[in-house]
């Protein structure tokens, strides 16, 4: 059996979460020992056949084709949803129930809701990230709890020994407030955390990719005009350089309108910063009492919650509490046993 993994074409263009897990759970099966393919629709002689598993990363309208292209060809899959709602789970039923009445009227009318739902039902198991994740998708879209199974998402343990060196030689900075992740993308709350930021006294560094949306432009002019805030053009991953930001930071915030669970502060907790994230999205299962939780859509809140961490001591309470439960070692292993189960039942 060949494992194969699969998403959607632009995921390279966007340098968030689901590309960064991709290629680390791949890497450490790969130190497993087990044999696991990037999919790339172009190779016509190294395609899936129905004696091999895709996982499936998303569940959406991007995904939905392919899914339904190994529904057909009778290609067993697993699929990541990483499906988060504000909405409640009644009224999610509430709209998919609405919408199989309109379905009659409007033929091939589909939510986003439904195609989620639809490419969850078709696979062989559901993996979300959260336990909060498989309620929601349980409880709102009607996935079978015999067919979902939490796997949580990991981190580089090297992270773990980040040297604050390295940063403040760069920028003379230690003990500031730190975000890294995107600017402008409505769902990473940037108007928000710039205007946090500005209310605060503290020094204060954004690691971001300043998407050209209305919220990007707005939050890069802002910054310009901030005392406090300094502004970093991306660092790539493997760069050491971000992990010694970690490291020289005192509180790392990430109050986004969700996380699942929030890959950043992971690396920033274990490289021993304090933590300030949103409560939504799971990821209180990862965090638990080991961070502080603003609420996304008010400054005050995130205001309050920074300043909070920043009067509290750094220790290594949640960097141990990570080692021992979201490492990618951990996690890979966590998904092998489950690839082997699956393929001793369809043997």
């Amino acid at each position: 059996m060949k494992i194969y993994f699969a998403t959607y074409q632009a995921l390279l263009m966007n340098k968030g979460g689901p590309t960064y897990k991709i290629f680390s759970l791949q890497k450490n099966l790969l130190k497993l020992g087990i044999e696991v393919h990037l999919y790339n629709m172009w190779n016509l002689e190294q395609q899936p056949t129905n004696k091999d598993l895709v996982h499936l990363f998303t569940a959406n309208l991007n995904t939905y084709p392919l899914a339904r292209n190994l529904q057909v060809a009778g290609i067993p899959y697993v699929v990541n949803p990483i499906f988060f709602s504000n909405h409640k789970a009644g009224m999610i039923r509430k709209y998919l129930s609405l919408e199989k009445i309109a379905g009659k009227l409007l033929k091939r009318s589909y939510s986003d809701y439904t195609i989620t739902q639809k490419i969850c039902q078709q696979s062989q198991k559901v993996l979300p990230n959260t336990k909060a994740e498989a309620e929601l998708l349980q409880q709102a879209l009607a996935i079978a709890p015999e067919i979902t199974e939490v796997i949580h998402n990991g981190v580089e343990k090297r992270f773990a020994a980040a040297n604050s060196a390295e940063f403040k030689k760069k920028f003379g900075l230690e003990d500031f407030v730190l975000y890294v992740g995107h600017l402008g993308s409505l769902r990473k709350n940037g108007v928000n955390i710039v205007k946090a930021l500005q209310k605060m006294d503290v020094p204060a560094v954004i690691i971001a990719d300043v998407l050209q949306t209305p919220q990007g432009i707005w939050c890069e002019e802002q910054i310009a005009a901030s005392n406090n805030i300094t502004l970093i053009k991306w660092i790539e991953h493997e760069d050491s350089l971000l992990a010694s930001a970690y490291a020289a930071c005192h509180t790392f915030i990430l109050p986004t309108k969700f996380e699942t669970p929030g890959r950043a502060a992971l690396e920033a907790g274990l490289a021993g910063a304090n933590i300030v994230i949103t409560p939504h999205g799971g990821t209180k299962e990862y965090f638990e009492d080991m961070a502080e939780y603003a609420q996304p859509n008010s400054v005050n809140d995130i205001v309050r919650a920074t300043e909070k961490m920043l009067n509290k001591r750094k220790n290594d309470k949640l960097k141990q509490h990570i080692l021992n439960n979201f490492t990618w070692e951990k996690i890979a292993d966590q998904t092998w046993q489950l690839y082997k189960k699956i393929g001793k039942e369809r043997s």
